[in-house]
């Protein structure tokens, strides 16, 4: 497509036009929930149902058809994350498709394994493998970075000391959904890799909708993102290196070949085809001519965004920002969690709600082990300001403008 870029930087009036949702009065800026859907990703669910809504694999005509559409979705899947399609499944969620991975896990692993859980990630990459310890009676270890407020990277430093020569499960997050700081996944599937028949399991949700991903380039063994984060439906997609699928067990019916492809170990018939056929749409919508440009653009116009943001909150004495402070793009995307001293998160966000059409969100966001356990905050958590690059940054919610928030003299900024 790569007409939403123009002389190396985004054309804002060029990415907007390209979601429907954006003429609405609503700011969006909860896209750590879930991103806008692209217009041509709605007319390919519409045009699927509307022509192709038949069972896959037949001769017929239409039936022909619907496979085609299918599996263009699923090549095009495999290509945005530089892997092959018989390395990737679609499945309804990010949480689920990890809790399947977890049971082809369980019967492959050594009755002394460990397994290595990072604190800081959202539960879908930590319950599954708390449950498969617990079944099992793996020695689960737990991976916490430092404590203080902007001291919350993993890091293959404070992976090290946890590594043992019975680990054979790292699992972290590429960014935290809260925190929005970005690890060195490459660095720390080098770690894991020392260790003979360790694997790494990321979970990749908050990273993809910002930043190219290459599970190659990464190393990782495990690699799962929402794509109804990346502008697409409610779907998600598992990578699994064709080095890792040795240690899986199929979950599939006995008559599928198991050797197969990742989709028939796993994939239990839960990819909605209308969805997954829409998969191209959303590739093509990132796609250039030297297929960088785009990237380097949002994160380009991104860093600009969260400037304004951080460079306010980080004046602000009674503001406690949660992680990376700084808005480099190599450091941070702009999914920014704080809070106010004296303030609730919650009435924060409902002043917010009742005064404006920002549309902000206070709590845990699914990451309660680490709003609790590592932040220490209470039930109401954080309040979160999540932008992607169709977000213009033209003005902070009002209510970080008024009283009792910000004193008099700073009132009415322009961001």
């Amino acid at each position: 497509m790569a007409d939403i870029v123009l002389d190396g930087k985004l054309d804002l009036e060029a990415v907007r036009s390209h979601f429907p949702a954006l003429k609405q009065k609503q700011v969006f800026l909860d896209n750590a929930g879930g991103s806008q859907i692209l217009g041509d990703a709605i007319d390919s669910i519409q045009s699927y149902l509307k022509e192709t809504n038949v069972q896959l694999g037949a001769s017929y005509h239409v039936g022909q058809k619907a496979t085609e559409k299918f599996n263009a979705g699923m090549q095009a899947a495999a290509d945005f994350m530089n892997a092959d399609v018989s390395e990737i499944v679609i499945g309804p969620s990010t949480t689920q498709l990890f809790s399947n991975l977890s049971q082809s896990l369980s019967l492959s692993l050594p009755t002394d394994a460990e397994i290595i859980v990072s604190s800081i990630d959202h539960e879908a990459n930590i319950s599954s493998w708390v449950r498969l310890a617990k079944i099992r009676n793996f020695k689960l270890i737990w991976w916490t970075p430092g404590t203080e407020a902007g001291d919350l990277r993993l890091t293959s430093e404070n992976l090290r000391p946890l590594l043992t020569e019975k680990t054979k499960l790292v699992t972290c997050t590429h960014i935290s959904n809260i925190l929005g700081a970005i690890h060195d996944i490459k660095s720390i599937a080098k770690e894991v890799h020392t260790i003979p028949g360790a694997m790494l399991c990321v979970d990749g949700v908050a990273y993809a909708p910002h930043r190219q991903v290459d599970v190659k380039e990464l190393g990782v063994d495990f690699y799962s993102f929402s794509w109804y984060k990346v502008y697409g439906p409610h779907i998600a997609v598992l990578y699994a290196s064709s080095s890792a699928q040795p240690n899986l067990t199929s979950l599939g019916h006995y008559f599928h070949n198991p050797t197969t492809t990742l989709t028939t170990k796993l994939g239990l018939a839960a990819a909605s085809y209308e969805l997954v056929a829409t998969i191209p749409t959303l590739v093509s919508y990132f796609s250039c001519p030297d297929g960088k440009s785009v990237w380097a653009a949002i994160a380009a116009h991104e860093e600009k965004i969260q400037s304004i943001l951080l460079d306010y909150l980080n004046r602000r004495e009674d503001v406690v920002v949660y992680s990376e402070r700084s808005a480099d793009q190599k450091l941070r995307v702009p999914v920014v969690s704080f809070s106010i001293k004296g303030r609730s998160s919650r009435e924060v966000v409902e002043k917010v709600d009742a005064g404006s059409d920002f549309g902000i969100r206070w709590g845990h966001f699914y990451s309660k082990r680490l709003v609790d356990e590592v932040l220490g905050l209470g039930e109401e958590g954080v309040v979160r300001v999540s932008m992607v690059h169709y977000n213009t940054g033209n003005y902070l919610p009002p209510i970080f403008f008024s009283s009792p928030f910000i004193p008099s003299s700073m009132r009415g900024g322009r961001i």
